[in-house]
């Protein structure tokens, strides 16, 4: 049996929305920001699916991400398909010329190691570490807005 831990955790980007989805709907960049994310590839034959890896000190995760619903500048949201088994959603919220993102990770593991992690407060460490990673991506993305216009 498989017990389900979630976390969620939100930023203010202070850009504008059109640009934090680019930023974040290029998968391929996440190790940029989130910390135990090592890589991400989009499969050639399926943009949909997307092999990831996470890597933290001795551990070593893989598994075949699907997007499941996409709606622009609105929600990302995914399930494995095989590996770690995990499914979420990233949520974008325009706040008119500035944007919040929320991202929701749920992960499976089995029954007697999600009681224990949980009385561990591993579940802290994971949520505090993707908060650091939505803190990370407020960066990235101020630092990657595009130059704005010089007046002459």
């Amino acid at each position: 049996m498989t017990d389900w831990l979630e976390h969620s955790v939100q930023v203010e980007v202070p850009v504008p929305i059109e640009e934090a989805w680019q930023l974040w709907s290029d998968l391929e960049q996440m190790p940029q920001w989130m910390k135990w994310i090592e890589s991400v590839s989009i499969l050639d034959h399926d943009p949909d699916l997307s092999r990831w890896k996470l890597a933290s000190g001795a551990f070593e995760f893989t598994w075949l991400s699907r997007i499941v619903r996409l709606i622009p500048q609105q929600i990302i949201q995914w399930e494995s398909v095989d590996g770690l088994p995990n499914r979420g959603a990233v949520r974008f919220y325009d706040r008119h010329g500035s944007s919040v993102v929320r991202l929701t990770v749920a992960y499976g593991i089995p029954g007697i190691l999600g009681k224990i992690m949980d009385n561990l407060f591993v579940g802290r460490v994971v949520e505090s570490t993707i908060q650091a990673d939505m803190d990370r991506f407020r960066d990235y993305a101020i630092r990657h807005q595009p130059s704005q216009p010089q007046d002459a």
